[in-house]
């Protein structure tokens, strides 16, 4: 019935209700349809947006408002690229990207001119423009990689290092071919150029990213602050446009800049995703396919030949800058159909190009008809190169995509029922409850089963009709939490006179691994506190527990400073505590400062070897000198503080005297206390003491290491 009322409208559709029903029904159809026929879902908008187009059957314009979703759609994935890519790896492959952006960029430039002078028969100028274009790509095919799994893969990570690289190159060679053709290539051009892309990196990364600090910090509510990501995001595509090059340039640089403060297990950043991979893309890959023309196939075999050249030597070009990639540095098989498949879609930067060089008039003919920079075929054999070379980057990306996937998959003891992560949240009131939600998405390893647990407990003795009706209210805002998060949350309501008793119980009979307790914001650290805690719960169950105390947002923090006492490493209980410290920095790609004796920082060094992150090392101040924090802390810094029980291997009798030192230095300061789960007992199994158990004697270096490795195999 919604069919026929749309194909019964007068075409094209101008009704916009009609208008926008029928673009959803493309977003949702289309995909479903082609992918029983194994077509990618992005090329499924692509060849839907083809046939609905002006080209096709003449449902929809190309009008403004699709011009502008799609133009908001091409933005978005370049942010996105940004926003996911791991910092330590684009820093550890930058010099890999800068080999794979000039290889990108060199050998498309090479075959491109040679194919305009000696195959077209095109002049200097419209043979260097129509090489920029097979040497800009676009990242076409990187949600659907993301959604995969695979977005954090040495070779994504060196393919959108590379497209930054050759995309920038690329659009200033049409930013410098088109003044020349206007005349307008002096000393001031560059100067200008040089100047403009100078103060728009400094705008964005020392002017965007502080107020994204200060707002993120300021507002927590959750439309305000997606609202202003976008903002952000085209404040940069409107910055980089003022400067001299392409919108989608400065949309990757402010995802960049916005990396630190958005973590991959927010809330802000699923609800980023969603709306993208939503609406947005879908969008610009449903306008990418109204431009096909089906008529430049019987039009003539101009259009046919250009359309031929234009193809095989772009997708011969990326196929060669990705082969050269691999061999240059050592990559495998499906490495290198990774990169093709990212490089070879030509479709934002190519249809700028164009578009600009199509409007480029650079005289008449002898009939006064005007000669332009690139010719009508030139347009033609375009749309239909973006068409094939978006379709192999589809395939090739996607089969790529899976057997990386595949080979990096976890073994199965990794995701054994038995070795699943269960993290217990006590939760007491609704403004404690989405901190302590956030930081247990930043303690859980990405790569394994989780089980996220939320507690409440009530005192039967307590004459309070509206008790359960409070508790209950409050598992559901925690439930909630942790649903932004895609992240199902156990809801336990437990009644007991005694709350170590009832929280004890419930760690034993869920086999829970780690627990996360919290303060309220305004709630003093007292010496009873920490007292009653380790006398009362910490000594009835031995699990890791992590006591956290938010001053402002988590991601919001600039470093994390851990304290870890000497001979912290001595004890059972070390690599489980500290694989959590290694997930929160490589969930966030915040800088860890390690305040550690020499003998524990041999061990983390050769950690860093296998599983990098940020990291500096500092020595381990005296138990005098700890009581100066205030020197070593900076604003937004997080204290991370190992603590111990007496009679253990890294007690020290100065620890009785953190509940002082944080409240006469923590006052404005998020910190987190950690209690490592210290065996008492021997002869029990390692996965028994990973649910609070107990393990026999061994060599610790080596156990510690395999105990590491197994709890920090990477996805």
């Amino acid at each position: 019935m919604i069919l026929e009322l749309i194909f019964s409208t007068d075409l094209p559709i101008t009704n916009p209700v009609l208008k926008f029903l029928l673009i959803l029904l493309i977003i949702l159809l289309a995909p479903l349809l082609l992918n029983k026929v194994k077509i990618p879902p992005l090329l499924g908008l692509i060849i839907a947006g083809a046939i609905a187009g002006p080209n096709g059957l003449g449902l929809i314009e190309r009008d403004s408002s699709i011009i502008l979703s799609g133009t908001a759609g091409l933005l978005y994935i370049m942010f996105l690229a940004g926003l996911e890519i791991d910092f330590l790896d684009f820093k550890k492959n930058s010099k890999k990207s800068l080999i794979f952006g000039m290889y990108t960029f060199l050998i498309p430039m090479g075959l491109g001119i040679f194919s305009g002078l000696y195959l077209l028969g095109f002049g200097w100028a419209t043979s260097i423009l129509l090489a920029s274009m097979f040497a800009s790509h676009t990242l076409i095919a990187y949600p659907m990689i993301s959604k995969m799994g695979v977005s954090k893969n040495r070779a994504v990570n060196v393919a959108v290092g590379g497209t930054l690289i050759t995309d920038t190159l690329a659009l200033l060679v049409l930013a410098i071919v088109v003044g020349m053709a206007n005349g307008e290539v002096n000393a001031v051009f560059w100067i200008k150029l040089g100047v403009s892309l100078s103060l728009f990196v400094l705008i964005v990364w020392f002017v965007l990213l502080p107020i994204g600090r200060w707002f993120f910090k300021k507002y927590e509510d959750n439309v305000s602050q997606y609202i202003f990501v976008l903002v952000l995001l085209f404040s940069g595509a409107a910055l980089a446009e003022w400067a001299g090059v392409e919108a989608i340039i400065g949309a990757f640089l402010v995802g960049l800049a916005l990396n630190p403060l958005i973590s991959q297990a927010s809330p802000l950043m699923n609800r980023i995703e969603f709306v993208g991979n939503a609406i947005f893309i879908p969008f610009f890959l449903i306008g990418v396919g109204m431009l096909v023309d089906f008529r430049a196939f019987i039009q003539g075999w101009e259009t046919i030949t250009v359309a031929l050249v234009m193809t095989i030597v772009a997708t011969t070009a990326k196929y060669l800058a990705a082969f050269a990639t691999q061999k240059t540095l050592g990559f495998s098989k499906d490495e290198r159909k990774m990169i093709f498949g990212l490089s070879n879609a030509q479709a934002a930067a190519t249809l700028a190009a164009v578009l600009v060089g199509y409007n480029t008039i650079i005289g008449t003919d002898e009939s006064g008809e005007p000669i332009r920079l690139l010719s009508e075929y030139v347009l033609n054999g375009t749309i239909i190169m973006i068409l094939v070379t978006c379709t192999i980057a589809s395939l090739e990306a996607q089969k790529a995509a899976k057997r990386i996937a595949m080979s990096e998959s976890p073994l199965a003891e990794d995701v054994d029922e038995e070795s699943a992560e269960r993290i217990l949240i006590p939760v007491r009131n609704q403004e404690t409850s989405e901190a302590l939600i956030h930081l247990s998405m930043m303690l859980k390893s990405p790569q394994k089963q989780n089980r996220l647990y939320a507690l409440s407990i009530i005192n039967p003795n307590l004459e309070d009709e509206g008790a359960e009706m409070k508790a209950q209210k409050t598992l559901n805002q925690a439930s909630k939490v942790a649903a932004s998060t895609d992240q199902f949350l156990h809801e336990l309501l437990r009644y007991d006179t005694n709350v170590e008793h009832g929280i004890s119980s419930v760690i034993r009979e869920n086999k829970v691994t780690t627990l996360v307790l919290g303060l309220h914001e305004k709630q003093g650290m007292e010496d009873s506190f920490l007292g009653n805690l380790t006398e009362g719960l910490l000594s009835k169950c031995n699990t890791t527990t992590f006591i956290y105390k938010p001053y402002q947002p988590f991601d919001t923090h600039k470093r994390h400073l851990v304290f870890i006492p000497p001979r912290a490493e001595k004890e059972l209980g070390f690599p489980f505590w500290l694989v959590k410290v290694w997930n929160i920095a490589r969930n966030t790609g915040t800088r860890m400062i390690f305040y550690t004796e020499d003998e524990t920082k041999e061990y983390l060094v050769e950690i860093l070897r296998k599983y990098p992150i940020r990291v500096d090392f500092r020595p381990f101040p005296t138990w005098e000198e700890l009581g100066n924090l205030n020197i070593l802390l900076k604003p937004d810094d997080n204290l991370i503080m190992v603590l111990s029980r007496r009679g253990e291997e890294s007690y020290h009798p100065k620890l009785e005297q953190v509940p002082q030192l944080i409240n006469i230095w923590l006052k404005n300061h998020s910190f987190i206390l950690i209690y490592p789960n210290q065996p008492k007992a021997l002869g029990m199994p390692l996965m028994d003491m990973m649910h609070g158990s107990l393990i026999g004697p061994i060599e610790k270096l080596d156990w510690i290491g395999r105990t590491l490795a197994q709890l920090l195999r990477r996805k």
